[in-house]
């Protein structure tokens, strides 16, 4: 920000000293009364003493002018620092457009391979299912032996006798 504030106050500076150059020399006198005068002074800050039509001073309308032409560079300051950050976005956004592409491409090919392979799961439980039953429709003794046979197993394997 301080790099904005040197931009604009130099030449706030410059058309101050100017104006202050070209203003007459003697300006109305709006200070309070000096003590011992005894003469009461009609002049204050909001009206000045001289030109009673209501008229500032040069002074005043050049530095309003300084202002004015100060706020019109600070405004064209800040129009450009919001079109350089606009432009920054856009150029991001151009280059972020692609990647969320690729990405979303990406998400889309995996879903679609997890659905193909959960598919493909289901399909070969049903498989392994459908031929054990048949099996043991087939071979009943054979499957109470083979059950009994791997309950004996299971039994030896998970037992905690130390013999």
């Amino acid at each position: 920000m301080d790099g904005l504030n040197r931009a604009v106050r130099p030449s706030d500076a410059n058309l101050l000293e100017t104006a202050m150059a070209n203003s007459p020399s003697t300006t109305p006198d709006t200070t309070f009364p000096k003590s011992g005068s005894t003469t009461p002074s009609s002049a204050s800050p909001a009206t000045p003493a001289t030109g009673g039509s209501g008229s500032r001073p040069a002074a005043a309308v050049a530095a309003d002018a300084a202002i004015d032409q100060a706020a019109a560079a600070e405004r064209d300051v800040l129009r450009r620092v919001v079109q350089g950050a606009h432009e920054a976005v856009d150029r991001i956004a151009d280059k972020a457009i692609p990647a969320v592409e690729r990405l979303r491409g990406s998400y889309n090919d995996a879903t679609e391979s997890l659905k193909q392979k959960a598919d493909q799961a289901a399909d070969l439980k049903d498989e392994w299912t459908e031929s054990v039953r048949t099996a043991v429709r087939e071979h009943p003794l054979a499957a109470i032996g083979t059950a009994l046979a791997l309950g004996v197993l299971l039994a030896k394997l998970t037992s905690n006798n130390d013999r």
